[in-house]
């Protein structure tokens, strides 16, 4: 597959992502958090969240970490196929 496929793909599925017809599980949309970081950025590069009870921002931060050393590429094609499970 051709880097610029990949890319449209990406854009493509990002935009789908944001027109569910139902609103995916929130395991779902970390694992959507997640795959657009490490796909758009990389390796996480911020700090972990200083407050202990902010929960959110712990799991996200903790999924994207979790996502460390995984290629843009693969990290790119595993968000749009979960863009395409979820919207089916």
């Amino acid at each position: 597959m051709v880097a610029t496929d990949l890319t449209q793909q990406f854009e493509l599925a990002e935009e789908e992502s944001k027109n569910f017809s139902e609103r995916p599980s929130n395991d779902s949309l970390l694992q959507l958090y997640s795959l657009y970081k490490q796909a758009t950025i990389g390796d996480v590069n911020t700090e972990p969240p200083g407050n202990p009870f902010d929960f959110v921002a712990k799991a996200k931060y903790d999924a994207w970490d979790g996502l460390k050393g995984k290629s843009k590429e693969a990290a790119s094609q595993e968000y749009i196929n979960l863009v395409n499970k979820l919207k089916s």
